[in-house]
């Protein structure tokens, strides 16, 4: 059987997938003053991810990308929750933020906050499960 020419599909998942992982950035960094953040974030990068498994086929994919998703998830988890326990070491209540403003080279006055930590941990957990679903689903062995 002949394979199919998918030049034209893929060439637009490449530029597609470069516009939804930027998305996904500025949904994650956005996240601390408006509506975004870990879990969007995560669910948007995600959703490239499955566009590339949908456009190529998965193994290629996990080929060019080699994570264990299943440990991204771990990972995620152990973050968001060692963030939490992170602030009662320091007698404050569970997942308590704190804040500053710093002067950075490039960006100038900054301001860093121990959410974002906390936010890293949720969207590593989100992509890591959300990939996991989609593999066992479309795994078909």
């Amino acid at each position: 059987m002949k394979e199919p020419n998918d030049v034209i599909i893929r060439s637009v998942t490449k530029v597609a997938v470069v516009i939804i992982l930027t998305f996904a950035i500025n949904l994650f960094v956005s996240g601390h003053h408006y509506p975004g953040g870990g879990f969007i974030g995560g669910l948007a990068f995600a959703s490239a991810l499955i566009l590339l498994f949908i456009s190529f086929d998965i193994e290629t994919v996990l080929n060019n990308i080699p994570v264990d998703f299943k440990i991204l998830a771990a990972v995620g988890v152990l973050i968001s929750v060692l963030t939490g326990v992170g602030s009662m070491v320091f007698n404050v209540p569970f997942l308590s933020q704190s804040f500053g403003y710093f002067n950075l080279p490039v960006f100038g006055k900054t301001e860093l906050a121990t959410a974002v930590i906390f936010d890293v941990g949720v969207a590593l957990a989100v992509i890591g499960t959300s990939i996991t679903i989609i593999l066992s689903i479309g795994d078909d062995r």
